[in-house]
């Protein structure tokens, strides 16, 4: 299926590894101009060299969206080469913090992270999206948003106010032609991920590597119907969906990409 994003120039935030990675992937060989962000030059410049070395088209920007100034500084820089047609708030690190645990600044950090850095970016984009009557915005959720998760509670309510703030997001864009909506993982296998069960079971006196974790983690972290844990490139394929022309019609809405984790209908 031809998805006509030969001529979009997307923005990818978080995208030198990981889920942002598989996303910029997808969305290159689908045709569009990715940007891929990230804090270290050398991971952003060669997951750009992978990219163009399959024929397609990337381009790096930087900046440490942690930091209130980061978001600017990130747009700044995407939008010097161009317009940016497609934004994918995919930066937002998870942390595990329970409610006796996290600290002041812990939250700040959280919400920082996850949530105003998005807006910021979402900021920068909107006015030339709303000059060219087009665009499309992607933020990362998560399935704590909608199952909150007590080791991980300050995130949890950081990722339930990005789905929020999205959905209003769309209605604030009416009739503007950029839709605004939101994918949230389940459980991912990603490097990241692997370390911290590899981490955990080290720490439990077990020590395992992830082949072998892996059954384990998906019986009794994350059962569900599909029976087994999600791929970055399930993700990307949803986003690369939903960017594309032919999703027009589909806007405010969260798609849970969970493998049926998630027991609710609700988003």
């Amino acid at each position: 299926m031809d998805l006509q994003l030969d001529a979009r120039r997307a923005l990818i935030t978080g995208s030198s590894a990981g889920i942002g990675a598989a996303i910029a992937d997808r969305l290159a060989a689908e045709g569009a101009t990715v940007i891929i962000h990230g804090r270290d030059r050398q991971r952003a410049e060669r997951r750009v060299q992978a990219i163009k070395s399959g024929g397609g088209r990337a381009e790096v920007v930087l900046g440490d969206l942690g930091r209130r100034v980061g978001a600017q500084q990130v747009v700044d820089s995407a939008l010097a080469g161009g317009r940016v047609d497609i934004l994918v708030a995919n930066a937002g690190p998870f942390v595990e913090h329970t409610f006796d645990s996290a600290t002041d600044q812990d939250w700040v950090d959280t919400f920082q992270a996850n949530v105003v850095s998005a807006v910021g970016v979402i900021r920068g984009v909107l006015p030339a999206m709303r000059t060219n009557r087009w665009g499309r915005i992607i933020t990362l959720g998560s399935r704590a948003a909608a199952l909150p998760l007590p080791n991980m509670i300050d995130y949890s309510a950081a990722k339930a106010a990005v789905v929020n703030f999205t959905g209003a997001l769309a209605k604030h864009l009416a009739g503007t032609g950029i839709t605004a909506n939101t994918v949230s993982p389940g459980v991912v296998v990603t490097p990241g991920m692997q370390i911290m069960f590899e981490q955990r079971a080290a720490s439990a006196g077990y020590p395992r590597d992830w082949a072998e974790l892996e059954p384990e983690v998906t019986q009794d972290y994350a059962p569900n119907p599909t029976g087994r844990l999600g791929r970055p490139e399930d993700i990307a394929a949803a986003v690369a969906f939903l960017v594309s022309p032919m999703a027009a019609y589909i806007n405010g809405t969260t798609l849970r990409v969970d493998g049926g984790i998630t027991p609710t209908i609700n988003p």
